[in-house]
């Protein structure tokens, strides 16, 4: 699962600049309703909830300055038009501890105009699967999710809110951000 994580990072940094190519939709109304997640929690060995609403987000834009450095200042524009950050991950000790039906209920969510699925990727040897989802306006990202599934974790990533595509590409290398390097060296391995 680590080498799925990697990608899943990899992934969710780099989801909103594939947003240009992506199909115009309508923009996002709502958060996606994890709640029915809620009930794996006492199954997993390990449970990660996350939430940072809209009243957090407003709160670390207090905190960061325009006139402190350049970095503070390009952290601020791209999160300044975010409503929302949901994080759902429930580690197992044993696999079939939740089911496809868990994921089913939010790729049902997905299944809008507002909704474009731009990234699958599946391992058959490993069990791992990893989707990206983009809500988009036009060229607007107005949110993005990522579902990644193994046969003992499973975790959902919610972003909702507006996010310049340019914005995330300038932080590459800066604050402990990585340099988004997608060409996998040979054999497969990164």
């Amino acid at each position: 699962m680590n080498r799925c994580r990697g990608i899943l990072i990899k992934i969710l940094l780099l989801a909103p600049v594939w947003a240009l190519a992506a199909t115009p939709a309508h923009s996002q109304e709502a958060r996606l309703d994890l709640s029915h997640l809620d009930a794996l929690a006492g199954k997993a060995t390990q449970v990660v909830d996350i939430t940072v609403d809209q009243k957090v987000i407003n709160l670390a834009l207090k905190f960061l300055s325009e006139k402190r450095s350049a970095d503070e200042a390009k952290i601020k524009e791209i999160i300044s038009g975010l409503k929302g950050v949901y994080v759902k991950s429930f580690e197992f000790q044993k696999e079939g501890e939740y089911s496809d039906s868990d994921i089913e209920s939010i790729r049902n969510q997905l299944k809008t105009p507002a909704w474009a699925r731009i990234v699958g990727v599946t391992s058959k040897h490993a069990g791992e699967n990893v989707e990206v989802y983009l809500g988009t306006t036009g060229e607007r990202v107005d949110g993005v999710v990522v579902i990644a599934a193994d046969p003992k974790q499973l975790t959902i990533v919610d972003v909702v809110g507006s996010i310049d595509p340019e914005k995330i590409r300038e932080l590459e290398g800066h604050l402990g951000f990585p340099k988004l390097d997608l060409i996998f060296k040979k054999h497969g391995k990164e």
